[in-house]
This record gives structure tokens, C-alpha cells and sequence, in this order.
């Protein structure tokens, strides 16, 4: 098969994601993608991770993709773990006047194997929806830090759905 010719290139199953235009020229079969500090863009309101069906690993770092209302991660039977660090997707730093914005939402829906879900500080502050839908392989779910303030979906409603409890 010509995919498999050895002169021909070969996407790299890991990726580092430096800036937004990074992420959207990145391959569809990566297995891991790390997103540096302080990635975002005015013009980027919906992150839509459905695309990368090989997908086992997504790290993003501090303060990224603040001015993003939706973020989709539906569908990725492989992954395995998602961790998001503080101050991400968080259009109002420490917006205490703020009440959140009804259009702004998390879905995690239908990713069979995810065992891990960390999400930072702050991160997700005026979201008002975070709907976690069949992902009956889940054994972490941590928000914010434990010995600290964490605002993290500070107006949202919780949805924990499908999940099997072992006896």
C-alpha cells in the first residue's frame, strides 16, 4: 500500500500544540496532544475534538483557550485521559460579578476507556454546563486543587451520566 511506503512521510502520533493555527493543521490519527501555556484565540469559541479518533492523551497547559463557549469531546473510543490545567477556558479571571453564560459548555460523552478527568484551578469559571456521559472506565474525577480556592464551574449544573457502579 503507498500509505506505508517507506519515503513517504508519516504522521507523528504525538503533537505539541504551540499556537491555535497548530491545532487545526494537526493529523486526525495523533494518539497524544500537549497544548502549551497561554494558547487562545479571539476567534476560536468551540474546540471540537471528535476529529482525532486515535486520540489516548489530551494536556493542556495553563491559561488557554479562554474565549472557547463550547468544548466537544464526543465519541474517542482510545482516550485514556484528559487533563486541563488552570485558568483555561475562562473568559473572566476571578470573575466574582460574573454569573456565568448559559451559551458557554463542557461535553465528554462516549469515550469508553477514559479512566482520568483533572481539571485546574479556575479553569471553566463562567461555564454553565458540564454534561460527563458514558465513560463507564472512569476512576478520577478532579477539579481544582484540594488545599486551595478552585472556581471551577462555578455555575454549572453537574451531569453524571451512565456510569457503572462495580459491586
Amino acid at each position: 500500500m503507498l500509505a506505508n511506503h517507506p519515503n513517504l512521510p508519516h504522521p507523528n502520533p504525538n503533537a505539541t500544540v504551540r499556537c491555535v493555527s497548530d491545532f487545526f493543521s494537526l493529523d486526525s490519527g495523533v494518539t497524544q496532544i500537549i497544548v502549551d501555556e497561554n494558547v487562545s484565540d479571539l476567534g476560536l469559541t468551540e474546540l471540537n475534538l471528535t476529529r482525532f479518533s486515535q486520540l489516548k492523551r489530551l494536556e493542556i497547559g495553563d491559561h488557554c483557550f479562554n474565549y472557547v463557549n463550547v468544548v466537544r469531546i464526543v465519541g474517542l473510543s482510545a482516550l485514556e485521559s484528559v487533563v486541563i490545567g488552570k485558568n483555561c477556558f475562562t473568559k473572566y479571571k476571578n470573575g466574582w460579578d460574573n454569573h456565568g453564560e448559559t451559551d458557554r459548555r463542557f461535553e465528554l460523552k462516549d469515550c469508553p476507556k477514559l479512566k482520568e478527568l483533572k481539571v485546574g484551578v479556575f479553569s471553566f469559571n463562567d461555564y454553565m454546563g458540564c454534561e460527563i456521559e458514558n465513560v463507564d472506565a472512569l476512576e478520577v474525577i478532579a477539579m481544582g486543587n484540594g488545599n486551595e480556592w478552585s472556581d471551577s464551574f462555578r455555575f454549572a449544573s453537574l451531569e453524571l451520566k451512565s456510569i457503572l457502579v462495580s459491586q
